[in-house]
């Protein structure tokens, strides 16, 4: 079995969690480029992780506010694979990704870190890009600061 060591993620899971359901505050906020909020339609979102896996790491988010699956109306389940597929066209050609993990942890049993308010993860891979890094210096070399990786993804992203 090989593990996915993401040590740098360790911000994230110690550090202080703002109250509430961050997916909702993000879309009442209406501040898209400080929240990294690179799409709205009327059923879903689309938001850059803060604690990236890797340069890109999208989440797909349904705009109401729900925790299991089941609960999701048709229109808003094609809306978030309309949106995966989107996100994986534009990381593919933006960023030449050679392979994608694409998933949703639901319930904290699963491994979910925002239990309330489903949302699908889709992180650009490419051969080899993991290396010693992440085990021997407890670090993660994410090469491009999120601002930046926000406004390249603006620059080609047309949902159609």
């Amino acid at each position: 079995m090989r593990h996915l060591w993401a040590p740098w993620r360790l911000k994230y899971i110690r550090g202080k969690k703002e109250g509430g359901c961050i997916f909702c505050k993000r879309l009442r906020r209406r501040r898209d480029r400080a929240d990294l909020i690179l799409h709205r339609d009327k059923n879903c979102f689309v938001i850059l992780n803060r604690f990236p896996y890797n340069s890109g790491h999208l989440m797909v988010v349904p705009n109401r506010h729900t925790g299991r699956f089941e609960t999701l109306t048709n229109e808003e389940g094609k809306g978030l694979f309309r949106l995966v597929r989107y996100s994986v066209k534009a990381l593919r050609r933006l960023y030449k990704a050679e392979g994608f993990n694409v998933g949703m942890n639901v319930g904290q049993a699963a491994g979910a870190g925002i239990t309330g308010h489903l949302h699908l993860h889709v992180v650009p891979r490419w051969r080899c890009d993991t290396n010693f890094m992440p085990v021997l210096a407890a670090t993660r070399g994410v090469p491009e600061y999120l601002d930046e990786t926000f406004l390249r993804l603006k620059k080609v992203w047309r949902v159609r």
